[in-house]
């Protein structure tokens, strides 16, 4: 699948937005990317991660036992990748601000693939495989649909996207005037920043 593919589905879903939003990182872009209205459509949820999952076997990564997503935005594309790759499909949640495994158990030496669903500074994957190293777990990949960094974000660990969509983000106190101008809205659900 290629990357305009990819963004068709997501501006078919009326999932890529424009104005002035405030991410979860705290920075501000002019593109947000409202992955829920994708996700909304099984049909094409299984469309994005079957190839998803086809890059993945692509990336000789040697064998997978399962895959572990962040709790919120991850759950979805992970459980639907971990289904085309045919092995089980867990999530990590805040607790008390960290993430942690809490639902599940790993074996040390368990071989992951953390799957997100949108890298933009790769803060939720590291924190993911933090939490998934404390209980033994190999991370070899992440994997995501779209890496909104192209490559720039440091995300813990090799990086396998879907597509690369390079967006501007900009600190609050550095935005161009044609964002400045806007208001600012907040649609992401980490709650955080």
């Amino acid at each position: 699948m290629t990357k305009d593919e990819v963004l068709e589905i997501f501006r078919a879903s009326g999932a890529l937005m424009e104005g002035h939003f405030i991410l979860s990182s705290g920075l501000r872009s002019p593109v947000f990317i409202q992955k829920a209205r994708v996700f909304m459509h099984p049909e094409r949820t299984e469309r994005l991660c079957r190839a998803l999952a086809d890059k993945i076997r692509a990336a000789g990564l040697g064998p997978i036992d399962c895959v572990v997503s962040p709790a919120l935005g991850g759950i979805v594309p992970g459980y639907e990748t971990a289904r085309q790759l045919g092995v089980p499909a867990m999530w990590v949640e805040r607790e008390a601000g960290t993430l942690r495994l809490r639902r599940f158990e790993l074996a040390p030496g368990t071989r992951v693939i953390v799957v997100e669903d949108i890298i933009s500074t790769g803060l939720s994957s590291r924190e993911t495989i933090e939490a998934l190293k404390a209980h033994g777990a190999e991370v070899v990949a992440v994997a995501c649909l779209i890496d909104r960094s192209a490559g720039e974000a440091d995300a813990g660990a090799p990086v396998i996207a879907l597509a690369d969509y390079k967006v501007p983000a900009y600190p609050a106190d550095a935005l161009p005037p044609e964002l400045a101008a806007l208001p600012a809205v907040k649609p992401g659900s980490r709650g955080i920043a």
